[in-house]
């Protein structure tokens, strides 16, 4: 009699035995941590640069050397391509460009620089040449910041940076494609998410974002 009870008792022990993994194997399941959604990247906000590109000629009046804007379109970085005469282009180094920069600020501080001499007398005298001409680009703001701000506001320079590209048509489809990149770099900036990927409720309120823009937005405009 007490063999049987006992075979009896071993069964309910290792009956137990097994409930007990089979319980503790179910509760390390559960407590498996899900893995959380992970942050949508936001779209990167391309910097407002231009690539342009200057065309180099003789001008058959006044036998000067004359350079006219003939393309001009948006981009990350500022680049400036020169074509010459013979229809070679080269892009003009950083340093290249920051001495004609250099240059042409000090004849605006020294009030010689056809920039802001009146259109007429520009046109007599051969144009503005290289170092205004770029000066005159969408790619003036980038490239020497200090200088666009002391342009700013002179009614000579804007109608002198008109003049500078080879046509009006060409003026005009450089101002539309700037216009279309902020327009555009606008509706991404607004549809950023602000989530960070947390389950927490959004919190209500204006938040500040800071301009993807170059200073030179402010003080150079199309």
């Amino acid at each position: 009699m007490n063999r049987h009870i006992k075979k009896i008792s071993n069964y309910a022990i290792a009956g137990s035995m097994g409930a007990l993994v089979i319980a503790t194997l179910t509760g390390c399941g559960g407590d498996t941590p899900k893995e959380e959604p992970k942050a949508t990247e936001a779209p990167a906000i391309k910097k407002e640069g231009a690539t342009v590109t200057i065309q180099e000629s003789i001008n058959k009046d006044t036998n000067k050397t004359d350079y006219k804007i003939i393309d001009e379109v948006p981009s990350v970085s500022s680049r400036v391509i020169l074509r010459d005469v013979n229809g070679t282009e080269r892009i003009l180094t950083q340093a290249e460009i920051d001495k004609l920069v250099k240059e042409e600020e000090a004849k605006v501080e020294a009030g010689t620089s056809n920039l802001t001499k009146n259109p007429d007398e520009v046109k007599e005298s051969g144009g503005l040449g290289l170092a205004g001409t770029l000066m005159a680009s969408m790619a003036a703001g980038m490239l020497g910041a200090a200088l666009m701000n002391k342009l700013s506001g002179n009614k000579n320079y804007e109608q002198n940076r008109r003049t500078s590209y080879r046509s009006p048509q060409t003026y005009s489809r450089s101002q539309s494609s700037f216009s279309k990149a902020r327009s555009a770099n606008s509706r991404m900036s607004s549809s950023r998410p602000s989530s960070t990927g947390s389950s927490t409720p959004k919190k209500s309120g204006f938040f500040s974002n800071k301009k993807s823009t170059s200073t030179r937005s402010s003080s150079f405009g199309g």
